[in-house]
């Protein structure tokens, strides 16, 4: 129903936690390297535990490679330098949700390759930097499938 993108992430329980959050609303996970683990790490596996199975997951050497899959049919960004909150969009199935590693986000060429009107943000108090990176997939994620009705839901 909708994509993940992880550019270079880095901490592999958050990346676990995602990939427990796909399989359990249908979401595809396209990683993008270099990643900062290997996905066989123990501490991924822990996370996901057995949910790994249950979601389509893909790796890609780069952004370019990850852009050319096709698959998504409009990619949105994530970031605190986004134009709009992530809630005022009216989302679609193939939707693709773009987010950047955790300790400094996604750098300004890849952000800046996205349409203005498709650069989200998750509001925050002021003076707070950001989320976590699973939080953050999970607050969008949801919010895009329950605009779908949870279609699919059991």
């Amino acid at each position: 129903m909708f994509h993940v993108v992880l550019y270079q992430p880095e901490i592999p329980p958050n990346t676990g936690n995602i990939i427990r959050l796909c399989a359990n609303t249908g979401a595809h996970l396209h990683l993008i390297h270099p990643m900062g683990f290997e996905l066989d790490e123990s501490r991924l596996r822990r996370a996901h535990l057995d949910y790994s199975d249950m979601t389509n997951v893909r790796e890609y050497a780069d952004i370019a490679e990850a852009f050319q899959s096709g698959g998504i049919n409009r990619l949105f960004a994530l970031s605190t330098r986004g134009t709009m909150d992530y809630d005022s969009v009216a989302y679609q199935p193939g939707d693709g949700f773009l987010f950047g590693p955790e300790t400094r986000g996604l750098p300004a060429e890849v952000l800046d390759s996205v349409p203005t009107d498709q650069r989200l943000r998750i509001p925050l108090l002021a003076g707070n930097r950001s989320l976590n990176l699973s939080n953050a997939v999970a607050v969008v994620v949801y919010e895009a499938w329950r605009q779908q009705s949870f279609k699919g839901r059991s």
